[in-house]
């Protein structure tokens, strides 16, 4: 095992290393034995910072958390998509997200990331969570909820979860 580091040069291109050769790379994946959390408690204080600071309902983010990656912050999809809120990498170059596996980083990015898609969406909730899903350039091409299996099954999902989590309290 080895860590993994990153830099994102002018052009945009971004580099990754086993050496950290300069400054210019930054820590992107450390290894080590740490055991991913499986519990949304465990994440309580990083989900509450960043639902204050994207004025988004802490049930909400646990939510997409759970339909997302289990609550597992070294998941990474079949897409590609890492860590708990399942970041794409250009995603979460994006969002300045270095190291999409920290759990603190990687949900305020994709907290913030649901902020933005919220806002742009006049807070419709529905589309926003299609958007993260399916990306919004296909929201906007639809006009609505892309017509994708994948989408409509992770909003109600989303949804289910969003209830259970309203129910038994933050």
């Amino acid at each position: 095992m080895a860590d993994i580091y990153r830099y994102v040069d002018k052009n945009g291109v971004v580099h990754f290393t086993n050496i950290k050769k300069s400054e210019r790379y930054k820590p992107y994946i450390r290894s080590g034995k740490r055991v991913a959390a499986k519990r949304p408690q465990d994440y309580d204080a990083i989900i509450h910072r960043a639902a204050r600071r994207f004025n988004l309902q802490p049930e909400l983010i646990k939510a997409v958390i759970k339909a997302e990656s289990d609550f597992n912050s070294r998941a990474v999809s079949n897409k590609g998509a890492q860590g708990l809120m399942q970041l794409m990498p250009p995603t979460a170059v994006d969002l300045d997200v270095m190291n999409p596996f920290d759990p603190e980083q990687n949900i305020f990015g994709g907290v913030r990331y649901l902020s933005e898609l919220h806002k742009r969406f006049n807070n419709d909730t529905v589309l926003a969570l299609a958007a993260y899903n399916a990306g919004p350039e296909r929201v906007m091409e639809c006009q609505g909820v892309p017509p994708f299996k994948e989408t409509h099954d992770f909003i109600a999902r989303v949804k289910k979860f969003y209830l259970q989590y309203c129910r038994v309290g933050d």
